[in-house]
């Protein structure tokens, strides 16, 4: 989901396991050159789905923590591709923590229906991240460090 804090948690633990650390969300900014925001309202929400499923599905990349949008999901194809690359982590955060998290959740990129909430794409989504996840890690009231730590122990007992 937005805001559970994907692109942090990634860095840290890439760099605490020596590890490249690839986010998709700016991978795609980069190719296209614009903000995802800019993307799914000049294209559109189905556009933007194709790009960031052409964009995970040619990534070759090993040793590496991958940290994706949250709307990949969406695909089968690329998330299918991720799982065949590394262990898919599924960070859990319950509702009201993502709420206090985003503040800027209208422009921040979000791939959602027109004037559809928090809670919805949440309910929309959670099961859609439990089919895909080898395993998953509840953040719920953990800081950084912690949740690295938990996630290292997840990915371990996942292999």
């Amino acid at each position: 989901m937005p805001g559970v804090g994907k692109s942090t948690l990634g860095v840290l633990l890439a760099k605490l396991t020596s590890r490249d650390f690839i986010d998709t969300d700016v991978y795609i900014q980069a190719r296209e050159r614009r903000a995802l925001q800019d993307i799914i309202d000049v294209d559109g929400p189905t556009a933007f789905r194709e790009i960031e499923a052409r964009s995970v599905s040619v990534l070759r990349c090993r040793n590496t923590v991958i940290a994706t949008g949250g709307s990949v999901v969406y695909d089968e194809r690329a998330m299918m591709h991720l799982r065949s690359l590394a262990v898919i982590v599924h960070l859990y955060l319950p509702l009201p923590a993502l709420r206090s998290r985003l503040v800027d959740f209208r422009s921040r990129g979000v791939l959602k229906a027109p004037g559809q909430s928090l809670r919805s794409l949440f309910t929309e989504r959670e099961p859609l991240y439990q089919r895909y996840a080898h395993c998953t890690v509840d953040c719920t009231d953990l800081t950084h460090d912690a949740a690295v730590r938990a996630i290292m122990r997840a990915v371990g007992s996942s292999q």
